[in-house]
């Protein structure tokens, strides 16, 4: 048995270095790959073929049929384009296909390039049968494509993108990229809107805002493009209205939407180190990224995360030994008879688009949320130069983070009744942060201790140099 799983995971590695070694620019139809799956492999298991190459200088792009391990003992099956290293196009971005044992791909002799199962279930395919199609290829802006015997393109990945935009790749306005969701509701978009481009934090059917960028006098976005030089905004007429600039001489290789982070960036290939770096980034600050912290988390000055604590025993050992930082504290009540506002004072969120009132209390703010199910906390700004009061609701606790003393900052999250302490006053007057700036303290008082250290440590010797030029 041993023997029958070592000479399989062989076979995979042959499968691997013939590909490698020997792919071309591209297929002809009547084309035909399989990948079978090892038994005895490693938890996390992944594997690719590369069947096609550019074969440019470093870094080039390459074509794989790629397997990860996914969901109930099955395997995702998807067509992939890389450069170098990076995975920048994916056909199983948005709907996975799951097989089990082996993955097959094929380019038919009427010119559908299809991705299919063990017993000839069809997953995934672009639908161009019958459309002259004479082969599959990867062009040297990266795009891969479908092309008839007179190199017309009928089928291309860049109609289809994903969470990057390769240089020389356009999207029109009402496109958008998202980030690759993993057993998550929450997922990232990039979204090209009429006036603006946006990041946006998607939580079901809701969408918050956490960074834009728009054009000048109001001008409307018809596209977008990357250069080597940036992100370029065109209008009807074809003119450039706006760009988002690189910082580095190097010329910009792809724009990404990071999976882990929700964050936006320009890309280059530097040939020193042989890397791809980051010449732009939307965000840089930790505590501007929409989850910088877990739900119910506050990021703090310092860039660590503390979690909003209630003054109650049962509820401070129900927060410590939750997984998201506290609980959804939210569900199951509606009412003010049912639940109360915590403040957190001092406290912000980075989540922008969502229901906003004007000149009302800080009291009627708060209501407004205890009288909504779906509301989970809400945000009040009171804008003294301005003679103004913005009040928003949200139908989570997350992005948030700990801004400077007297902006006049309020967040208030629900809470069951009962869970704040109320020392005779009314329960929407008596909350408080407890664990924001519990992290800044620690740091404080080990800087003192070291430094205090150091101190005696000088005293000592000093004392032990002049005792011995006494004696």
């Amino acid at each position: 048995m041993l023997i029958q799983k070592v000479m399989k995971l062989l076979f995979f590695v042959l499968l691997l270095l013939f590909n490698y070694g020997f792919s071309e620019p591209g297929v002809d139809i009547g084309y035909n790959l399989t990948m079978q799956v090892p038994d005895g492999h490693e938890m996390g298991f992944t594997g690719k073929a590369f069947f096609i190459d550019t074969k440019e200088t470093e870094p080039h792009f390459r074509v794989a049929l790629g397997v990860e391990e996914g969901i109930n003992g099955k395997y995702s099956c998807s067509l992939e384009v890389f450069l170098g290293d990076v995975k920048v196009w994916d056909s199983g971005h948005y709907s996975k296909f799951y097989t089990s044992e082996k993955c097959f791909l094929e380019l038919t002799k009427d010119g559908d390039l299809r991705l299919k199962g063990p017993k000839g279930i069809v997953g995934w395919k672009t639908g161009t049968s019958g459309q002259g199609v004479k082969s599959l290829q990867i062009l040297s802006t990266g795009n891969l494509v479908l092309v008839d015997a007179m190199n017309n393109i009928k089928w291309q990945s860049f109609n289809f993108p994903t969470d990057v935009i390769l240089r020389g790749q356009q999207l029109d306005v009402a496109t958008h990229l998202t980030s690759f969701r993993r057993n998550s509701t929450l997922f990232y978009s990039f979204e090209i809107e009429n006036k603006k481009v946006s990041l946006y934090l998607n939580s079901d059917k809701l969408k918050y805002s956490y960074w834009e960028f728009q054009p000048s006098m109001n001008r409307s976005i018809s596209y977008v493009k990357l250069s080597s030089k940036g992100l370029v905004l065109f209008d009807v007429k074809y003119k450039k209205i706006a760009q988002i600039l690189s910082q580095s001489i190097h010329p910009l290789k792809f724009l990404a939407l990071k999976n882990d982070t929700g964050n936006l960036g320009l890309y280059y290939y530097s040939p020193e180190i042989r890397k791809f770096d980051a010449s732009f980034q939307a965000l840089n600050n930790t505590c501007d990224l929409p989850i910088a912290c877990k739900p119910y988390g506050v990021c703090t000055l310092s860039n660590t995360c503390s979690c909003i604590q209630l003054l109650t025993n049962e509820n401070k050992n129900e927060n410590k030994n939750s997984g998201d930082c506290g609980g959804e504290f939210s569900g199951g009540f509606c009412s003010g008879k049912e639940a109360e506002m915590l403040e957190l004072d001092n406290v912000s969120s980075v989540l922008k688009d969502v229901r906003k009132m004007v000149n009302v209390s800080k009291e009627t703010c708060a209501n407004l949320c205890l009288q909504d199910c779906k509301c989970a906390s809400a945000f009040y700004f009171q804008n003294q130069s301005a003679d103004e009061a913005e009040c928003y609701l949200y139908r989570l606790v997350l992005g948030l983070k700990q801004v400077d003393k007297g902006t006049g900052f309020s967040y208030m999250v629900k809470v069951p009744k009962g869970s704040v302490r109320n020392h005779g006053k009314h329960n929407v007057k008596t909350w408080i942060l407890v664990a924001v700036g519990v992290a800044d303290g620690i740091i404080v008082l080990l800087l003192f201790g070291l430094f205090g250290y150091w101190l005696i440590k000088r005293r000592s010797h000093t004392l032990h140099n002049s005792q011995a030029r006494t004696s």
